[in-house]
């Protein structure tokens, strides 16, 4: 199932909005953390956003993605004064940990040996 550009545009444009808010949000609070939005992806109706973040460092993530959970809804106004010229409907929005780069550390260290179970 191929993505349709305007699916990739409005995933893009979502993404871009997302990655200013949580940047801006970390200057202003003075926070020791890290929030990147690390993937959109949009189902073919425009009225879903799943939304993948990175939280660094890791002891932060639960609380973080809670908090974010917690106040979806004044996210997707934040999302609806960005877009709303743009799009008819604004979507649903789901936030979801992205764990890719942990998966590389691990593997790197594997391989390096220094992992839990060192490849023979």
């Amino acid at each position: 199932m191929n993505e349709s550009n305007r699916q990739r545009k409005v995933a893009q444009i979502i993404q871009e909005d997302f990655a200013e808010f949580f940047r801006k949000q970390a200057s202003e609070s003075k926070q020791t953390f890290l929030v990147t939005v690390s993937d959109v992806k949009i189902t073919r109706d425009l009225s879903i956003a799943k939304i993948y973040l990175s939280i660094f460092p890791q002891e932060f993530r639960t609380q973080i993605m809670k908090e974010i959970n917690e106040n979806k809804a004044q996210y997707r106004n934040f999302m609806g004064q960005k877009m709303g010229k743009q799009v008819r409907i604004i979507p649903e929005i789901n936030f979801y940990l992205d764990t890719t780069l942990d998966d590389v550390e691990k593997i790197e260290k594997e391989l390096r040996g220094e992992g839990d179970n060192p490849i023979l």
